[in-house]
């Protein structure tokens, strides 16, 4: 096969340059005006402004609310990784062990990949609501006082659920693939070495499926922290009083909402050193532990 080669020198910075464009416009711009944002206090119109320094990050790391937001979101970010990963391979291995229907199963669990989380909070919000949901209306029948509009415990269990149920889908297509690309002989090896079906699975099936988790764990962290917001927002609104508010639902609502667009601005800037650090950590430590 012959290989292909550029003959001139600007050609490779060409083919990249449209990328390079985007992250530099959307991505690196956007950070540096955060970071500028933040050391600045502006009028409620906008109109105005004056450099503060650090004041806006001493206010944030004094406000007992920020702190609570801070634990919630990690709470947050860490159930829904992990009941979403932990559903998703449940489901990838019974549909591997189908055969009958099988595409069908598969095409089925995939399906809530393609609605938006904004959709899903609302058909969530839809499903609780104490006029017409009919999840509501089974809960209380059952005898449990819900609702997730008035009691912080039921906000947190409704957007939790949602986010999971956005999620599975996409977790699952990519442990099915992973399951579908153990060979089969490695497979028969281990029905004759681990007789045991649960053994079998945690000794040898899953530390095959070590490079997938960790893929997985990394987008789904990245998920809790970000792209749930659509959830929330549609749902909650980060209530009631602040149960459900994340991190990146307060910089909205403080910046947008308040008009306080120093303290949102140093509280992005937190946030992404945040998830940089947690990314960084996650490749640091947990990576190690992957065979590839």
């Amino acid at each position: 096969m012959q290989k292909v080669q550029f003959q001139h020198g600007f050609s490779p910075y060409f083919f990249v340059a449209p990328q390079i464009l985007i992250i530099l416009i959307f991505f690196i711009w956007p950070a540096i005006q955060a970071v500028h944002q933040s050391f600045l206090l502006e009028d409620a119109f906008g109109l105005s402004s004056e450099f503060v320094g650090l004041l806006n990050y001493e206010e944030i790391f004094s406000d007992p609310d920020y702190l609570g937001t801070v634990g919630y979101t990690l709470f947050f970010s860490a159930t829904v990784a992990f009941l979403s990963m932990a559903i998703a391979l449940l489901l990838a291995v019974q549909a591997n062990s189908v055969i009958r229907g099988a595409s069908s199963y598969k095409t089925l669990l995939m399906w809530a990949y393609a609605i938006a989380p904004p959709a899903a909070g609302l058909i969530g919000n839809l499903m609780f609501s104490p006029l017409i949901g009919d999840l509501y209306a089974l809960l209380n029948e059952s005898g449990i006082e819900f609702n997730h509009n008035q009691n912080g415990s039921d906000a947190i269990f409704v957007v939790v659920l949602i986010a999971v149920w956005k999620q599975v889908s996409i977790n699952f297509i990519f442990f099915l693939s992973g399951l579908q690309g153990i060979p089969n002989s490695v497979t028969e090896a281990s029905r004759i070495d681990c007789p045991g079906s649960f053994k079998r699975f945690w000794s040898i099936t899953f530390p095959l499926l070590a490079p997938t988790t960790f893929f997985l764990l990394v987008i789904n962290t990245t998920y809790a922290f970000f792209d749930t917001f659509g959830i929330i927002d549609v749902t909650t609104r980060g209530g009631p009083g602040s149960a459900t508010n994340t991190l990146v639902y307060k910089v909205y609502t403080d910046g947008f909402l308040g008009a306080d667009l120093g303290s949102s601005a140093a509280q992005s800037v937190i946030l992404m050193v945040f998830v940089l650090t947690l990314t960084i950590f996650q490749f640091r430590f947990i990576e190690k532990k992957v065979h590839y």
